[in-house]
């Protein structure tokens, strides 16, 4: 299997303290990997570092091939990054804001109906501002902003926070299915039962290191 992502003693540093804190993993293609661990052992300054939004100090860092110590904007394209944060443009209709998603990655109008039937956005909410939609319609917008552009790599952080379970049991499916269609996902959450039910490997994180891998050889 190919490696996807490559981290090794890896430091990374916010605010001025160390989140990442010589972080050794190795993530290969088609996985599903469940981050672990309290708040602040360094589970979302990972996801940020692999998607190129926090810069590796020291250390090897490599994401789909591309070396983030040289460059941490060319991956970024085929990356999905689902945050704490939606992100969303609330005053955009639903359609409005997938379009504009769409056409930064180079999809099309059926790639943006498919994504949002797919994620259970009713057809009556397309034409709505997002400002009006619930906490679990907006996450359900912002997951398929995500899967309008078919990433080869998804990064996730507590993917579950606002959904009911209807909207969890879809999410799971659509990241089974991206997995087994070759896409790799790594996701963050206190949810044990995720382990059980979707993911592959559980890594669990402390202090910003590797603290226990049931991946591990």
């Amino acid at each position: 299997m190919s490696t996807v992502v490559d981290f090794q003693k890896v430091v990374a540093v916010a605010g001025g303290f160390p989140v990442l804190a010589g972080l050794d993993i190795e993530i290969t293609k088609g996985e599903i990997v469940h981050l672990r661990g309290s708040n602040g052992v360094g589970k979302t300054s990972f996801l940020r570092a692999c998607a190129g939004l926090l810069q590796i100090q020291n250390g090897d860092a490599t994401v789909l091939g591309f070396d983030l110590r040289d460059d941490r904007i060319a991956p970024r394209r085929y990356i999905g990054l689902l945050g704490h944060e939606n992100h969303l443009y609330k005053d955009l209709w639903v359609r409005e804001h997938l379009e504009f998603r769409a056409a930064a990655v180079g999809a099309d109008q059926h790639d943006v109906e498919a994504a949002l039937q797919r994620i259970g956005v009713s057809e009556r909410l397309w034409a709505v501002p997002i400002e009006r939609l619930s906490a679990g319609q907006r996450r359900r917008v912002a997951i398929a902003s995500v899967l309008v552009g078919r990433p080869q790599l998804w990064l996730l952080d507590e993917p579950h926070a606002a959904l009911d379970r209807e909207g969890r049991e879809v999410l799971d499916e659509i990241l089974v299915d991206a997995a087994s269609s070759g896409a790799t996902v790594v996701l963050a959450s206190h949810e044990r039962d995720l382990s059980k039910s979707v993911s592959s490997r559980v890594v669990t994180l402390r202090g910003g290191r590797l603290w226990e891998d049931s991946g591990a050889a």
